[in-house]
């Protein structure tokens, strides 16, 4: 039976498939499972499957649940530090972060189902994030996305984009939630398959976090939340899975979210937890039913028997496989201490929201599911996760490229021609028409918004802040997977830097494509590499996380994307800095050294139409020095603003800090080399801050003391900025340049 046919939508509610199916080849790897993998679930059980076990195991093995593919190196990632309370593992990860309280964060993709359904996809990604969040017992306090499209100028990209934009919008605003971050950037390599990484942050009492993990025997399985319909049926099993022709009739494995459904479900959920009537509880993700009961089971040495008769279900005549794989949303399974079911009951039913028990745990270890008199599936609980096939695939490392010599780059146009056809370049031009669609002050607590190096939030009443980032450099990693890996971390870190705060950990989210292809399984493995060596050496360690595999198209792959969200603390929210310039007659100071780095960079392939030659190297003690340095200057309120050197160099950061502040600029120095290197080269560990001009002075001083290399490239001033030998630039022409490529698209007026 081929697979567009086990996927029906709500609107044909007949019956998918019965328990007699005969499993053949096909169907074997129409649930994508390959011979061999198929073989070993045989001799895990010795028998012929039923059609639900067949489903069971495809959720539980295929790549965006089990790893295979990953999993090995994933081991080698620093996950602990004395403030991590759980590291990955969980439905999030959890840091300390003093008087008693927790962060609770992760990032995920939904990048098959928003390219195939983008506003669905996009809703439901964020959804599914916000679950993982609270399902820890943490409030949600902020959402980031980090979103990959394809070239502007193809087809598909606008529609994409609205719809991709609309969805996250729609539902994190709906939910009630700021988007307080994120980026945004466009290649032709992610033509046919865009990413959408959805990052959320939530806050908790740091003695009362929850957890998956199951415990005693007997005790009842809550199914909590909405109906069980048919949609997303396979949604998992179509995530590991690289697209082709055809992939528009993938549509009805693409979730359906209800915001409004998920916060009468936090609030449900928040308000049973308080109450103590909570002894383990699992968000219904990817595999639904399948993989959170499975979970909760094995995690606490535990059986689990499910009678799906007792599931709450939409939709008239839902077979056991339909239930078990069915990805509707906004759906958690929970493990209640005997004898508070009538009390936790109460709460879900006052919130209008189903509670039904659907089983218990058992002492077998094994994964029983009946339905209508008969046990649909029988399954060693343990070895379902345990035994997933796990495999340490063949790699090669990406082939070095040569170091661009600043000099060999011509300049083919004026700075000032560079700075403004860069600062209105797809990825580089502001991205105001996104987030404005975002509301990014609902709760009342947030301090930055979009449009910085980082989100800041101000946890509860103050006095301390908590700022958060996502964000990664394709074509560094694309070019040199480690040194790509370690840039990713380190311009997460730099970001928490720039406003003040102490970074502390991070998330990750790495999207690449097929890992049977040698070639991209070395670019996974370089990037791992690079990604552990930063967090060691940054303490910055990884607490969670998602891996994305199978994202190309015909055979063709997205760049490597391993997305990097990150958090940091400030002891008082108001010693923070932003980007903006304060005032004239401040003086400007670059910290750290520049090299003019053209290799990889923006202008490189902006002005000059190449992708080519070696990313910029990161040397993890300089970005440490020089961004403790800059941090400490901060903290003690030395400098009225800050803003981290990344795409388009020392020229873009300037113009950025220009618009920001609405005040101007004279720059009289610039590091040494071609003028073009030294604006737009992408050297790593820098940092511009302005300071009134006697602070400078002191400034300059310290960091010689220290090592730190810094520069005096001149002062604010009003209206313009003026870069050395070149004409003033009015702000008005930056702020045209910046801001009118992105609402021009997307009305159809520019490609």
């Amino acid at each position: 039976m081929p697979l567009p046919t086990l996927c029906r939508t709500a609107r044909n509610p007949e019956p998918v498939i019965s328990n007699d199916i005969k499993i053949t080849p096909q169907l074997v790897a129409e649930h994508g499972l390959k011979p061999d993998e198929y073989q070993r679930f045989l001799h895990l059980i010795g028998r012929e499957p039923t059609i639900t076990e067949l489903g069971i195991v495809s959720a539980m093995w295929n790549e965006h649940c089990s790893y295979k593919s990953s999993k090995i190196h994933l081991k080698t990632l620093p996950t602990k530090a004395p403030w991590v309370i759980q590291g990955p593992g969980e439905n999030a990860g959890v840091i300390d972060i003093g008087d008693g309280l927790a962060i609770v964060f992760k990032m995920e993709s939904h990048n098959h189902p928003s390219f195939i359904e983008p506003y669905q996809g996009a809703t439901t990604g964020v959804g599914g994030i916000l679950r993982d969040v609270f399902t820890m017992g943490a409030r949600p306090i902020a959402v980031l996305d980090a979103l990959r499209f394809g070239s502007p100028d193809h087809p598909k990209t606008r529609h994409l984009v609205s719809g991709v934009v609309a969805g996250i919008g729609g539902y994190g605003n709906s939910f009630g939630v700021p988007n307080v971050g994120g980026a945004t950037g466009f290649h032709s390599r992610y033509d046919g398959n865009i990413l959408v990484n959805a990052m959320a942050v939530g806050i908790a009492r740091a003695d009362e976090i929850f957890y998956a993990k199951a415990s005693g025997v007997g005790k009842a399985i809550v199914y909590l939340g909405s109906k069980t319909g048919r949609d997303g049926i396979h949604g998992a099993t179509m995530a590991s899975a690289a697209f082709g022709e055809g992939a528009e009739e993938k549509r009805p494995t693409v979730q359906v979210g209800d915001p409004f459904a998920e916060k009468l479900l936090l609030e449900a959920c928040l308000e049973i937890m308080a109450a103590g009537h909570v002894d383990a509880i699992q968000d219904m993700g990817a595999a639904g039913l399948t993989c959170s009961a499975v979970e909760m089971g094995a995690k606490g040495d535990l059986g689990v028997e499910l009678n799906l008769d007792a599931v709450p279900c939409r939709e008239a005549g839902m077979s056991a496989y339909e239930m078990m794989l069915s990805e509707s949303q906004e759906r958690m399974l929970m493990v209640i201490k005997p004898g508070h079911e009538e009390p936790a009951e109460a709460i879900f039913k006052k919130w209008g929201l189903d509670f039904a028990v659907v089983g218990h745990t058992t002492d077998n270890l094994r994964f029983v599911v009946k339905h209508k008199g008969e046990t649909m599936a029988d399954l060693p609980i343990k070895e379902l996760g345990d035994e997933a096939p796990e495999y340490d695939r063949p790699w090669i490392e990406t082939p070095p490229q040569q170091r661009i010599a600043p000099e060999s780059v011509e300049a083919s146009l004026t700075s000032t021609q560079a700075l403004l056809k860069l600062i209105g370049s797809p990825d580089l031009s502001s991205k105001r028409w996104i987030w404005e669609q975002y509301d990014t002050l609902i709760l009342g607590n947030s301090v930055v918004t979009p449009g910085g190096d980082a989100g800041l939030i101000r946890i509860e009443d103050g006095p301390k802040g908590l700022a958060m980032t996502a964000d990664v450099t394709p074509r560094y990693c694309e070019a040199d997977p480690f040194e790509g890996g370690k840039q990713a971390v380190a311009e997460a870190w730099r970001n928490l830097t720039a406003t003040g705060a102490t970074p502390l950990a991070i998330t990750d989210n790495l999207n690449f494509g097929n890992p049977e292809r040698p070639e991209v399984m070395g670019q996974l493995v370089g990037c791992v590499r690079g990604i552990g060596e930063a967090c060691k050496a940054l303490d910055f360690p990884v607490v969670s996380g998602n891996v994305s595999l199978y994202n190309e198209t015909n055979g063709v792959s997205i760049l490597p994307t391993p997305t990097i969200g990150g958090v940091g603390v400030l002891a008082d929210v108001t010693k923070h800095a932003t980007i903006a310039f304060k005032a004239e007659g401040e003086s400007i100071v670059l910290i750290g050294a520049t090299e003019g780095w053209l290799g990889q960079s923006a202008y490189l392939a902006t002005i000059c139409g190449r992708e080519e030659g070696a990313p910029p190297p990161v040397d993890l003690s300089v970005e440490r020095r020089n961004g403790d340095f800059v941090r400490g200057l901060i903290t003690a309120q030395r400098v009225t603003a800050c803003h981290d050197l990344s795409d388009g160099g020392l020229g873009v950061a300037l113009a950025e800090m220009a618009m920001a502040g609405g005040v101007g600029a004279v720059i009289e120095h610039l590091p040494a080399g071609p003028a073009h290197a030294a604006l737009f080269g992408e050297d790593q560990a820098r940092y511009l801050v302005t300071a009134p001009a006697a602070v400078a002075e002191a400034i300059l001083s310290e960091a010689k003391a220290a090592g730190v290399p810094a520069l005096l490239l001149g002062s604010t001033a009003p209206g313009s900025l003026t870069l050395p030998g070149e004409a003033a630039i009015p702000l008005a022409d930056l702020r045209q340049a910046h801001d009118s490529w992105l609402p021009a698209y997307m009305a159809g007026k520019a490609a």
